[in-house]
């Protein structure tokens, strides 16, 4: 009777326990997206406040900062708030391969908007990049952008005024100002590395500087092309070995250049799947 007893409140303790599991289960199943959903949102009005304070920052020291020492502060304090308030890891390989003192043109993979604000936080060095002139309409960000003198506006839609931007950055590098450059043009939208655009090893060449190849991997599960969803997560960034031109021009010289780095993005390219 005894054993039968003990057995019996053993059965029961045990389902009273798969009740509360399953309790807990159907709880965080229908809270638990919200619950991100609502971190996701707080994050993002973080973000939205970090575009606008230090910007308007920036706006204020730039008449006192012709040699943009405190812009370069400024933008790299920009990008690792972002980053930490995204919840990312970061973590950075391969800085032993270059001078930081030298310009660079920086041509990377292109998976989320944290791309450029890990590259900012990450790289030990002022980069300019390419950007679509409607960020000009963003109040302080836009302006801090445009003035700042750094960074090169570019009509996407203009065939002709893309090539004279593009005429503009190399110009930027060859007065010592590094550069970074998206090889896809845009972001990638399925986590898989594009076929990269023609355009931006026009630039490279014509620049005549050493490009580097830069891996980014992590940055698409994070914030992934039309979402706002921010999920934390680690970030890697790799900076492959400098690639010299030797004064190679023409479209040999850009067709070789993009063939070399596309090779060495995808030994380092690690594919992200969305976890939805």
């Amino acid at each position: 009777m005894k054993i039968y007893k003990s057995v019996s409140n053993l059965l029961f303790e045990k389902t009273e326990i798969c009740k509360v599991i399953l309790f807990l289960k159907c709880f965080f199943n229908k809270f638990l997206p919200e619950f991100y959903m609502l971190l996701s949102v707080l994050r993002l009005l973080g973000m939205i406040l970090f575009v606008l304070i230090i910007p308007a920052l920036i706006l204020l020291c730039l008449p006192f900062d012709p040699k943009r020492k405190a812009y370069f502060f400024f933008m790299r304090l920009f990008g690792k708030n972002l980053v930490q308030l995204a919840g990312i890891t970061l973590s950075v390989e391969g800085k032993e391969h270059l001078n930081f003192s030298q310009p660079h043109i920086y041509i990377s993979n292109h998976a989320s908007m944290m791309d450029i604000p890990c590259v900012l936080a990450g790289l030990p060095q002022l980069v300019g990049f390419v950007y679509k002139k409607e960020l000009h309409w963003i109040p302080f960000f836009g302006i801090a952008l445009k003035w700042g003198k750094i960074h090169i506006p570019i009509h996407r839609q203009k065939g002709v005024s893309a090539m004279e931007s593009l005429d503009q950055a190399a110009n930027a590098v060859k007065t010592g100002q590094s550069v970074l450059l998206f090889a896809e043009g845009t972001r990638t939208k399925d986590g898989n590395l594009q076929p990269f655009k023609r355009g931006e090893f026009y630039m490279a060449v014509r620049a005549g500087v050493p490009v580097v190849p830069l891996t980014i991997n992590g940055t698409f599960p994070i914030l992934p092309k039309q979402s706002f969803r921010i999920l934390p997560g680690k970030v890697s960034l790799h900076i492959g070995k400098p690639i010299y031109l030797n004064g190679e021009t023409g479209k040999d010289a850009e067709k070789k250049l993009m063939d070399d780095v596309r090779k060495e993005i995808e030994v380092h390219f690690k594919q992200h799947e969305l976890n939805l």
